[in-house]
């Protein structure tokens, strides 16, 4: 029996399988080293796991993860996994996690647009190009974070739309000193950064609204998908946001140039096949 974990910086999905059949699924808040510590780590897995996780040493454990593009962070997720299963664990990056899931063990672009946003090539088993996403301050364009970030900034310069500043601002009970702090001095910036960003998603009849999302998408089409040869590859995604916008996504996909082939909600599905399939790891 093996755990697989998918991990963003807003939620884990975790499943522990028997063979291809799934025991036990689970959802725990997003594990990022680079925004939380070992300690903060081991705290949410052995808290917000069942007991079922827990009962005995499992054959292996694969951990896809937000933050875990090199060495140092992958063994900040490691050490924590291990202290908590006391079983043989394998992290990779959510991209690698993304891509697995998307195309399993066929060749082609997968993209993640959830609260952040990634794209690589994909050769059926690893990685072999990628744009570097640069986090939220200075990339992730179309993510949750993104557009929370430019919506946000919109609505404090004045150019959102009054009425729908007004809106926001009741919703969500906050003041601009609160947003400021949520961007600049808050622990997890992007993942409250997404969050108001559904305010957008909730008023989608906006002009506004859908024109933010549609830039976003173009932007993270000119800023990363335009550094492959994509002319002749079809774009396969996977997030909440894209999902989400998947016809918004389409249309801007459409306006680019380039052709998607599948938008999917989350990589669960595939991960289980390509680690449960034919030549399994």
């Amino acid at each position: 029996m093996k755990i697989i974990a998918d991990s963003s910086s807003t939620r884990t999905e975790w499943v522990l399988l028997d063979g291809s059949t799934v025991v036990e699924h689970a959802f725990t808040t997003g594990l990022n080293p680079y925004f939380q510590t070992r300690r903060e780590i081991s705290h949410s897995i052995r808290l917000e796991l069942p007991e079922a996780f827990f009962r005995r040493r499992w054959e292996h454990v694969y951990f896809y993860g937000a933050g875990c593009g090199n060495v140092e962070k992958c063994k900040i997720i490691e050490s924590s996994v291990v202290a908590q299963f006391k079983t043989p664990v394998t992290v990779e990056s959510n991209l690698l996690g993304a891509a697995r899931g998307l195309l399993v063990r066929n060749e082609g672009l997968a993209c993640i647009i959830g609260t952040g946003s990634n794209s690589c090539l994909y050769n059926g088993h690893e990685i072999v190009r990628s744009v570097a996403p640069l986090g939220y301050v200075l990339g992730d364009e179309g993510s949750g974070a993104f557009l929370g970030k430019r919506m946000i900034a919109d609505m404090l310069k004045g150019i959102a739309p009054r009425e729908l500043t007004q809106a926001f601002f009741e919703k969500y009970a906050v003041t601009p000193n609160v947003l400021l702090d949520t961007v600049y001095t808050n622990a997890l910036p992007a993942r409250s950064l997404a969050h108001y960003a559904d305010f957008l998603g909730d008023n989608l009849d906006v002009e506004y609204c859908r024109r933010l999302i549609y830039d976003a998408f173009m932007a993270f089409f000119t800023r990363n998908i335009a550094a492959y040869d994509y002319v002749d590859r079809p774009i396969s995604f996977v997030g909440s946001v894209c999902y989400r916008y998947a016809d918004i996504l389409r249309k801007a996909a459409e306006d680019f140039g380039a052709k998607i082939e599948k938008i999917n909600r989350n990589s669960m599905p595939g991960l289980i096949e390509y680690h449960t399939g034919p030549g399994l790891e």
